[in-house]
């Protein structure tokens, strides 16, 4: 609602009682002693209020699940694993939608997502899924037999290959590694970490990955690892839903799974 909205439902309120609940101040509105009186018995009823609907609403979905989920998460970790979600609940019918921002969990379209980020948001319940650690990675065939990777520092005879976004992760790993970023050829940069680990793919350079997301081009050999030198980047994957909302049984089995999974993996 806009504020004039909102002042138009006070008058009323007040107008309705007989009571003036609120004070105005040119900046702000606080409540009078009358309204702070009758807020302590109207905040539970709303509490209530609040609670009865998400109940309801998680009631109307338990057999059903609809998920949003980053693009390079979903079809480079989630979509290979489904099957097995799939095969141990079979009568959970799952929707899922890729998305790159954040969800407003309100609106009642979604009932969970994947976040990766610090954990710190504070309009959702957030459960840690696990950090993501960034390791170099390339395509076999780039590597020139007279300029072979055997060290560190025998990478900077190819180009490096960035994400716009996160632009330090270079140069957190090249430091963290003893190494002078400066010495260090600048490739591509690309809007995704999923563009750089398929442009790594494809000759075009060095790219920093999670091992876990670009396991299958691993196993085909379309990709190396080069150093088992991780880069914690101080982010983690988490599952996340609305703030106090009561779980379906398809949330709550999805939770399960999905932490089992992450465990194993």
């Amino acid at each position: 609602m806009t504020p004039s909205a909102i002042s138009h439902q006070i008058k009323g309120l007040e107008s309705f009682l007989g009571i003036e609940l609120f004070r105005r101040t040119k900046r702000k509105v606080v409540l009078t002693e009358a309204g702070e009186t009758y807020l302590k018995p109207i905040k539970q009823i709303f509490q209530k209020l609040e609670q009865a609907t998400a109940d309801l609403k998680s009631a109307q979905h338990a057999g059903s699940l609809r998920l949003a989920v980053a693009p390079s998460f979903l079809t480079r970790w989630l979509m290979p694993r489904m099957e097995r979600f799939q095969s141990r609940y079979p009568d959970i019918e799952i929707e899922i939608r890729s998305s790159m921002g954040f969800i407003d969990f309100s609106l009642g379209e979604i009932d969970m997502a994947v976040y990766f980020g610090n954990g710190e948001w504070s309009d959702v319940e957030a459960h840690y899924l696990r950090p993501i650690r960034l390791a170099p990675v390339c395509s076999p065939k780039m590597i020139k037999p007279d300029q072979p990777i055997k060290q560190p520092e025998d990478m900077r005879f190819y180009p490096l290959l960035h994400v716009s976004k996160r632009n330090d992760e270079w140069n957190d790993w090249l430091v963290q590694n003893d190494l002078d970023p400066k010495v260090f050829r600048r490739g591509l940069m690309f809007s995704s970490g999923s563009l750089t680990a398929g442009a790594a793919a494809q000759g075009l350079g060095i790219a920093l990955a999670d091992i876990s997301l670009v396991t299958p081009e691993i196993e085909s050999g379309q990709l190396q690892v080069l150093f088992d030198k991780q880069l914690d980047t101080n982010r983690s994957f988490y599952l996340v839903f609305e703030k106090k909302r009561a779980l379906t049984p398809a949330m709550a089995a999805f939770k399960e799974w999905i932490i089992e999974e992450m465990n194993d993996s």
